[in-house]
């Protein structure tokens, strides 16, 4: 597992911490949802995760090995990949499978073996028929798919995404969110920062973080339930749950920690059923004369 101890990080002598003291740990094969207001200390978190930053107090321990421990770094970044917010930043190739082979061929495994990773890992994503394509002029989804794809041709066991759907339409959103969810299925680990809170609907786990300390820490739903304690730190809660809180505050008795759409849509079918009797729907859509 990954077990943070006391983290804190201050970046200059003397300045007020950014990270004070958190303690956690994520379980191998966990999808934790983290997310904070803006300068609550989530990206230099994360980037403690896979020892880009070392504590200034404290320790991360990703299954035993310390990032303190300059021989074990190496290993920590292998089993620990990043995806960062702007995809551009990490990728150096002149086509997509070279940049997915750039990490393999670092390690200096026979071309056959390279070739045979990449095409795994750009299948796993699905975005082998891009292979060929200069990553400049992919889309922004595609570009990380095409980040994760560099990722997992080194075989991590934890996935670090920050907000990896900013900037996406809604197509390219669900496409990542939809690998993401994959990816966490088939074993990895996930740290997801969220950036829009209707994105944590497939992590068991929901951290939030404000000033650099834990604030709360549990499933989605529970901490949801009680949602003031997000706005008093300054973050929005989805409208699926603003909704469903809306409407108990006008005395219907609805569920109020839902997470999606689809659920909001059958607790208030289910209102209505309640209510009125069975719902049958819309009517079928009829012809008018002149109209197609």
């Amino acid at each position: 597992m990954i077990r943070v101890d006391n983290l804190t990080c201050r970046f200059n002598a003397g300045d007020p911490p950014v990270l004070d003291g958190l303690c956690l740990e994520i379980r191998e094969g966990e999808y934790v949802a983290l997310i904070g207001p803006n300068g609550s200390g989530k990206t230099t978190f994360s980037k403690h995760l896979n020892a880009l930053l070392i504590p200034t107090e404290g320790s991360v321990l990703i299954d035993e090995l310390d990032t303190r421990n300059q021989a074990d770094i190496k290993e920590i970044r292998r089993r620990v990949g990043m995806v960062f917010q702007n995809p551009d930043s990490q990728i150096v190739g002149m086509t997509v499978e070279e940049d997915v082979a750039f990490g393999p061929g670092n390690l200096r495994l026979p071309p056959a073996e390279i070739r045979r990773q990449v095409d795994s890992a750009l299948a796993a994503v699905g975005i082998a028929t891009l292979a060929k394509r200069n990553p400049q002029t992919l889309s922004g989804g595609e570009k990380r798919l095409l980040a994760i794809a560099g990722i997992l041709v080194m075989k991590p066991k934890y996935l670090i995404l920050d907000e990896p759907t900013a900037y996406l339409d809604p197509s390219g959103r669900r496409r990542v969110l939809a690998m993401v969810k994959k990816l966490n299925g088939d074993g990895i680990g996930i740290v997801h920062i969220v950036h829009d809170m209707s994105d944590i609907g497939d992590a068991g786990r929901l951290v939030v973080i404000a000033g650099g300390r834990l604030i709360s820490d549990g499933s989605p739903r529970d901490i949801l339930a009680g949602f003031e304690t997000l706005r008093s730190v300054g973050l929005s809660v989805p409208q699926v749950t603003e909704l469903m809180h809306l409407l108990h505050r006008q005395g219907y008795a609805v569920t109020t920690n839902l997470l999606t759409v689809e659920e909001a849509c059958g607790e208030i079918v289910s209102l209505i059923n309640r209510a009125y009797g069975t719902f049958a729907g819309p009517s079928p859509q009829r012809k008018v004369a002149g109209n197609v």
